[in-house]
C-alpha cells in the first residue's frame, strides 16, 4: 500500500531512508545528521566537478536527496578552484560546525561509501576521475589506486 499516494514519493522516501539508514551506521543513530552530513558531503562534490557532470550525477540520485543536492546550486561558480583533500576537508567541516560534532573525514568517507554502493560504477568513475588527484585519495572504494 502506497504511504503517499505517489509511486514515485514512496520510491525516494525509501530511498532516501536507506541511504541516511547507512551513514547513521558510519556516523551514530541521529538521522537529521545523516541529512546533514549527506547534503553537505554532496553540495561539496558538486560544487567540485565540471557542470556537466555534476549535472549527470544530480539525476542519478533519488529524488529527494537530488533536492538537497541542487541547494544553494550556482553554476557560475563551478568547479570551485580547491585542489587539494585538505580544502575539501575544511569545506565540509565548515558547513557542519553547526552541527552534532562528526569529523569531516568521517562524514565524507560515509557519504562516499553510499555512492559506492547505490550509484552506477561508471558513474562513480568518471565523478573519481574528474578529481584533483589529492581529493581523489578521500575516496574509500579508490583508496590507494591510481587509475
Amino acid at each position: 500500500m502506497s504511504t503517499t499516494g505517489l509511486e514515485v514519493f514512496d520510491r525516494t522516501l525509501h530511498s532516501t531512508h536507506i541511504w541516511l539508514d547507512e551513514i547513521m551506521q558510519e556516523i551514530g543513530p541521529d538521522r537529521t545528521l545523516a541529512w546533514k552530513v549527506l547534503s553537505t558531503v554532496l553540495q561539496t562534490l558538486r560544487d567540485r566537478l565540471p557542470l556537466e557532470l555534476a549535472a549527470h550525477l544530480g539525476a542519478q540520485l533519488p529524488l529527494l536527496v537530488r533536492g538537497a543536492y541542487y541547494a544553494g546550486f550556482d553554476p557560475t561558480k563551478m568547479p570551485t578552484d580547491w585542489h587539494t583533500a585538505e580544502e575539501f576537508r575544511q569545506y565540509v567541516a565548515a558547513r557542519l560546525k553547526d552541527a552534532r560534532p562528526v569529523g569531516a573525514s568521517d562524514a565524507i568517507d560515509a557519504v562516499f561509501r553510499v555512492l559506492d554502493r547505490h550509484l552506477s560504477a561508471g558513474q562513480v568513475d568518471k565523478v573519481y576521475r574528474a578529481l584533483p588527484k589529492s581529493i581523489r585519495g578521500l575516496w574509500p572504494l579508490f583508496a590507494g589506486w591510481e587509475g
